[in-house]
Parts: structure tokens; C-alpha cells; sequence
């Protein structure tokens, strides 16, 4: 699938530049056998100039028909190109960055490609109940994947050690794998949707 890159991106965004937008969808809770529950969502990922994409999803347990029945939960966070941040980045904190970006050139991310052809990226997803989530991973075209580096938990927060993600854009769709380790389990299926893009 073809898709524009918005004017005024900055160079460094360009590689998870098919995200932006608003996606919305369903899809169903653990394995997607015959008695897992469904779900809605509605993720949304914006540019505001800076190194990195805003993301937000919100998702809501629904019956066989789509109808939402309750809140299940919302996440939010910030996805980038894992690099070395240097002077001309922002942080921590309130210090501005420089008015120029750090990767000023197609080029300069260019010599950021791993030896698999993609980039290297993470994100920071936290969650209510006292959990966030550092992911590493690779995005190679439309096609990305993270595995968690670590989890931070609250005092009060419930079991989750690890966790990994995949995500791939098929015929304009946005798929998606979530798989957890939580409760004494080891990693296994949490949750996969499929989203539609509702707004560029």
C-alpha cells in the first residue's frame, strides 16, 4: 500500500511515518478461541514536531456484535528511533531542544539502519494501575516488532514481567499481536485486533 508522508515531517520520523493517524477496530482477548472476549480500540499516533510519535489507544469489551458493553482500559505513550540522544536533543526535562533536529537529513537517517535493513526504535507505554513498559525492537517497512526491556511496577501494581508486540500493515489494515507474561505465566497470548485507518 502507498501512503504519503505528511509536509513538514521531520527526517527522523520518517520510517514510522505509516502509523500517524487514527485506527480503529476490534479484535479478541487471549488465543481468539470460541469463548475469548471482544474488544474495540481506537489508537491514535501524532507528530508535534518533536522526535517522536504520541501514541494513545482506548479499548472497550464489546459483545460478538460489536456492541460496547464497558471500558477496558487505555494506554499512552511515545514511540522513536532508538539512538544516542545528543546536545541538540530536548530533556530531560524541560530543556529545549535545538530549533534544528538532530537528524536534520534523509541521510543522516539513513546511516541509522541495522544490519537487517530496517531501524532500531523504542517505546514507552504506560498503563493504568502502576505499570509502563520499556519496548526495543525494529520497524522494517510496515512491519515492526518489540519485546520489552523492562517493566516498572507500582507497590501496588498486579504480576507483569514481560511482554512483546507486533504490529504489520496488510492491505491498509493495521494488525496487531500482543503477547504477556503476567500472573505467575510465562509469555502468552493477550490480545490481537485488526484496525482500520480512520482519520490521516
Amino acid at each position: 500500500m502507498a501512503f504519503e508522508i505528511p509536509t513538514g515531517l521531520i527526517p527522523e520520523l520518517v520510517p514510522l511515518s505509516w502509523l500517524l493517524g487514527t485506527w480503529t477496530g476490534s479484535g479478541r482477548l487471549g488465543t481468539g478461541e470460541a469463548d475469548a472476549e471482544y474488544f474495540t480500540q481506537t489508537a491514535t499516533f501524532t507528530a508535534n514536531g518533536l522526535p517522536y510519535l504520541q501514541y494513545t489507544a482506548e479499548s472497550w469489551l464489546t459483545d460478538e456484535h460489536g456492541t460496547r458493553l464497558r471500558p477496558l482500559s487505555v494506554e499512552t505513550g511515545f514511540w522513536q528511533l532508538d539512538r544516542v540522544q545528543n546536545d541538540a536533543d530536548g530533556g530531560p526535562g524541560l530543556i529545549p531542544a535545538d530549533i534544528v533536529p538532530a537528524l536534520r537529513t534523509a541521510d543522516d537517517v539513513e546511516a541509522l539502519r541495522n544490519a537487517d535493513g530496517g531501524f532500531d526504535i523504542m517505546a514507552t507505554i504506560m498503563h493504568p494501575g502502576g505499570i509502563a513498559e520499556l519496548y526495543y525492537g525494529s520497524i522494517k517497512g510496515p512491519q515492526i516488532q518489540l519485546s520489552t526491556d523492562a517493566v516498572m511496577r507500582g507497590a501496588g501494581a498486579k504480576d507483569y514481567t514481560a511482554a512483546t508486540r507486533i504490529f504489520g500493515l496488510v492491505n491498509g489494515d493495521l494488525y496487531w499481536r500482543w503477547d504477556v507474561a503476567a500472573q505467575g505465566r510465562s509469555l502468552e497470548a493477550h490480545a490481537s485486533a485488526a484496525l482500520h485507518k480512520v482519520q490521516p
